[in-house]
């Protein structure tokens, strides 16, 4: 039997997981938030799907997380 992979799919997530702990640093955390989504979102359309939309939901909440804290940290260099 063959197996089913979803490349871009799985790729997206691993990005994702690896962005949630790198968010922190500037250049890197915004760069693997945009791969990440990048190949989330056209790894949802390939079968399978589970990394793929589990790799989209992670950059979505890292990309929140990210603006919330560039936010944070512009503000407290301008106090």
């Amino acid at each position: 039997m063959e197996q089913k992979t979803n490349g871009l799919g799985v790729a997206g997530f691993v990005l994702a997981l690896i962005n949630l702990f790198l968010l922190w640093i500037p250049g890197i955390g915004a760069i693997l938030c945009f791969l990440s989504l990048l190949f989330s979102f056209f790894g949802l359309f390939k079968a399978p799907r589970g990394f793929a939309i589990a790799g989209f939901v992670l950059s979505i909440v890292a990309l929140i997380v990210e603006i919330v804290l560039y936010g944070i940290a512009a503000l407290a260099f301008l106090a």
